[in-house]
């Protein structure tokens, strides 16, 4: 039976309701009249348990809305939101994540058809998974899953500001990995990464090196400069371009004897690998410096030599996923330091991964034992 309460210092009452799986939902009712808001809680857990839709739900949400403050409850497209949503976010996000995101809303718009140009409202659950089933026909199990979590990103904020009572996209779960289907790129063994450093030139040998030793991506690493580097302290300290987190990683022994290696230059502010650097900067983009390693693996055997003509397999045909590329380092930096016992927790700060389960968990590392864990690198 849903119900009603008041929360200490707000007017208004919460609706309390359980969702379709059992699960109870809170919600704020915006009334503050209890004979209301409990018509507003029992609707809420029509439409969370399936029996009514979001759009009638909405209707009278509205409509009670607007009679006690004489105002409508936002109201937008699912194109409109999105389009919006997404210039909010332009400046929060590297231009590789906000690309990927717009193309998302791009084509959940294209699969909605007609109906993106109606209330966001008109979503429902059978849509999201309509476009991730549709999607899992030519694409990856990781395309499709990052696919869901962008949609779950926007109806979340549609929710937020109450665009939407309900995020249809809440309880539609991701794709397990399918048979044939690599589920990510596994990481480079030992004996591979010293094939590769064996044939790569003094510049991407470097890069190579920073990138096992401190797990980071590549479009960060082509991005350091000699001021983000600390012997004195030992860490290098920068701020990520994907997520913005400020991170301070250790310096492994190994790096730290192949830094001191390096040319310094007297200017603290010059790139620490100048020609790399130089092409991300005139470029924008990182795919180029990504296609270089690419082809040093193809050196080695750990990747195709590529022709650049076409398969003949379209655009939207299912391609077969790469097993290593550069960000492979960042799985062997992570699987060097797990068979090395080393807690998962500190694992994941010193890559600096942000995953749900260590934020549910609080979890604080501190720098010694971050510094405790890079000693576990080997030697290469």
């Amino acid at each position: 039976m849903p119900f009603v309460y008041k929360v200490p210092n707000s007017p208004y009452f919460q609706a309390r309701y359980r969702d379709l799986n059992g699960k109870w939902r809170t919600t704020t009712t915006k009334l503050t009249n209890r004979l209301d808001a409990q018509k507003v809680a029992e609707h809420l857990e029509e439409v969370a348990s399936g029996k009514r839709s979001a759009h009638h739900i909405r209707t009278v949400f509205n409509s009670l809305y607007q009679e006690f403050y004489q105002e409508k409850l936002p109201s937008a497209t699912f194109r409109e939101f999105a389009a919006t949503w997404l210039e909010n976010l332009k400046p929060e996000v590297a231009s590789s994540s906000y690309d990927s995101y717009r193309k998302t809303a791009e084509t959940f718009a294209a699969f909605l058809g007609p109906r993106a140009d109606r209330d966001i409202n008109d979503v429902s659950r059978a849509d999201i998974a309509g476009f991730r089933n549709s999607l899992a026909k030519s694409k990856s199990t990781d395309t499709t899953n990052n696919r869901l979590k962008v949609l779950r990103m926007i109806f979340k904020a549609a929710k937020r500001d109450e665009y939407i009572l309900q995020n249809p996209a809440e309880f539609v779960e991701v794709l397990k990995d399918r048979e044939g289907d690599e589920g990510g790129r596994r990481a480079l063994t030992v004996s591979e990464i010293k094939a590769v450093l064996a044939v790569a030139d003094p510049e991407w040998q470097s890069l190579i090196k920073f990138g096992l030793y401190t797990g980071q991506r590549l479009g960060d690493l082509v991005r350091f400069t000699w001021a983000n580097i600390d012997l004195d302290q030992d860490v290098i300290r920068f701020v990520t371009g994907k997520t913005g987190k400020r991170l301070s990683v250790p310096i492994a022994a190994p790096l730290r004897n192949h830094i001191l290696s390096l040319s310094w230059s007297d200017d603290l502010r010059d790139p620490v690998h100048p020609r790399a650097f130089k092409t991300v900067t005139e470029t924008g983009r990182i795919v180029g410096i990504s296609n270089q390693f690419v082809e040093l693996l193809a050196q080695t055997g750990l990747r195709e030599i590529r022709n650049h003509q076409g398969r003949g397999i379209g655009r939207d045909a299912k391609r077969e996923r790469p097993q290593v590329s550069f960000h492979s380092l960042r799985h062997s930096a992570v699987s060097i330091l797990k068979a090395a016992g080393i807690p998962h927790a500190t694992v994941q700060e010193l890559i600096g991964h942000e995953s749900e389960a260590v934020s549910r968990q609080y979890t604080h590392v501190d720098q010694a034992a971050l510094k405790k864990a890079a000693k576990a690198f080997p030697k290469l």
